[in-house]
C-alpha cells in the first residue's frame, strides 16, 4: 500500500512538473509575442508621425550610440563592451534660415518601459511653431525594438547618458543648433531623466522642465504594489529590492541627487496624480529648498487629467503649457516664442 501511495505521489509530482514547464514555455511565448506586437505598433506609429507633422517638419530617425550595457552575462565576450545602439527621432521645423543658430529641446519619453509615440503630437507642433529643433531619444529599455533591447533597461542610470548622447549627436551633426541653448523636457519618468540630466550633465543644459517627475524610488516602492516592485527587482533590471540595496535606488532618484543640480529648473506636479503621488514631488521640492537651490515650481490642485494634466489637449492643459513655454523661452530664446493661448491654437495649423 505504501508503495502504491509513493508511486501515486511521484505521478502527481511529475504531472505538476510537466504542467509547470508547459506554463513556463507558454509564458515565454506570450512575452515574445508581446514584444513582436510592440515592434509592429512602433512601425505603425513611425508612419503616423509623417502624416501628423510631416508638412511642418523634416523628420528623421537616426541610429546612434550611448555607453555600453551596464549588465552583461559574459563581460569577456566579443562585443560585450561595445557602445549600445539606440534610435532617436529628430524634428526640424521647415523654413529655417540655416545661417542662424536655433535652440534644441531634448524630449525623453516616460514609462518604466515605454516609447516615444504620437501621443506627443500637439506638444511637438507647439515646439515646432516656436522654431525649436527637437530630438526624442528611444533610450535603452524602450519598447518597440525587441526583447533584447527591452532587457537593456538601466532605469535612472545609463538611459540618462543615452539622452545626453542624443543631445551631443545633434550638436555634432547640425551646425545650425546653438549648443549653449539646449533644454530638456520630460514628464513622469521622462521628468526623472530631465532632472537627472540637470544633475549629472548640468553644464550641457540651459533649461530643465520636470513635469510630475518620478522623484524618490525608495518612497515609490513603498506605496506601489508587488507587480510594480517586481519590475525593478527582475534580473535584467536593478535585480534587487529597495530593502536589499537601498543605495542603488537612492542613486537613481532625483531627491537624492539635488546637490549636484545646477540648471534653471521648473517643476510641475498635481495633487490628484494617480501615478506619481504628489508626496514624491513634494519630497523633491523640499530637498531642493534644503540645498538652497534656485528653481521654480507650481503645485496644481486637483487639475483635470491627473497624471497627464498638462499634456492632454484641453484648454486647462494648454494654459499650463503656456507657463512651460514662457519658462523655456526665457532661457532658450527661440525665434518665434509662444506667449499667449492664441498662438498655441495656431500651432496646430502651422504651414
Amino acid at each position: 500500500m505504501k508503495r502504491l501511495v509513493f508511486y501515486f505521489l511521484v505521478l502527481i509530482n511529475s504531472f505538476a512538473f510537466a504542467q509547470n514547464e508547459e506554463m513556463d514555455f507558454l509564458s515565454k511565448q506570450i512575452e515574445a509575442l508581446n514584444h513582436r506586437l510592440d515592434v509592429l505598433e512602433k512601425k505603425t506609429d513611425d508612419n503616423l508621425w509623417y502624416q501628423r507633422v510631416g508638412d511642418k517638419a523634416f523628420i528623421d530617425k537616426v541610429y546612434i550610440t550611448g555607453p555600453p550595457r551596464w549588465k552583461v552575462d559574459n563581460p569577456n565576450a566579443m562585443g560585450a563592451n561595445n557602445p549600445l545602439k539606440f534610435w532617436s527621432y529628430i524634428f526640424i521645423p521647415k523654413g529655417l534660415d540655416l545661417s542662424k543658430k536655433y535652440p534644441l529641446i531634448v524630449l525623453p519619453h516616460g514609462g518604466v518601459h515605454a516609447d516615444f509615440t504620437t501621443y506627443h503630437t500637439h506638444i511637438i507642433k507647439e515646439l515646432l511653431y516656436q522654431k525649436y529643433i527637437i530630438v526624442c531619444p528611444e533610450y535603452r529599455g524602450s519598447t518597440g525594438y525587441g526583447q533584447g533591447y527591452y532587457n537593456n533597461i538601466d532605469y535612472g542610470g545609463l538611459e540618462v547618458d543615452d539622452c545626453d548622447a542624443a543631445r551631443q549627436y545633434m550638436i555634432d551633426n547640425y551646425d545650425f543648433i546653438n549648443k549653449n541653448k539646449v533644454g530638456i523636457v520630460g514628464w513622469s519618468h521622462g521628468g526623472l531623466i530631465a532632472f537627472m540630466s540637470g544633475s549629472k550633465f548640468s553644464k550641457n543644459y540651459a533649461a530643465v522642465y520636470a513635469g510630475v517627475p518620478v522623484s524618490d524610488l525608495v518612497m515609490r516602492m513603498g506605496y506601489y504594489d508587488d507587480e510594480y516592485r517586481d519590475l525593478y527587482s527582475s534580473p535584467h533590471h536593478i535585480g534587487e529590492t529597495a530593502m536589499d540595496n537601498l543605495e542603488e535606488y537612492k542613486k537613481r532618484s532625483p531627491v537624492w541627487n539635488v546637490k549636484d543640480f545646477d540648471c534653471p529648473l521648473l517643476i510641475h506636479t498635481n495633487t490628484n496624480d494617480d501615478d506619481v503621488n504628489y508626496i514624491e514631488v513634494e519630497h523633491l521640492i523640499q530637498a531642493l529648498k534644503a540645498e538652497n537651490k534656485k528653481f521654480e515650481y507650481e503645485v496644481f490642485q486637483d487639475a483635470p487629467g491627473g497624471h497627464s494634466f498638462n499634456r492632454i489637449d484641453i484648454k486647462n492643459a494648454r494654459e499650463i503649457r503656456l507657463k512651460i513655454y514662457k519658462f523655456l523661452n526665457k532661457n532658450l530664446n527661440p525665434d518665434n516664442p509662444i506667449t499667449n493661448l492664441d498662438q498655441i491654437q495656431k500651432a496646430a495649423y502651422i504651414e
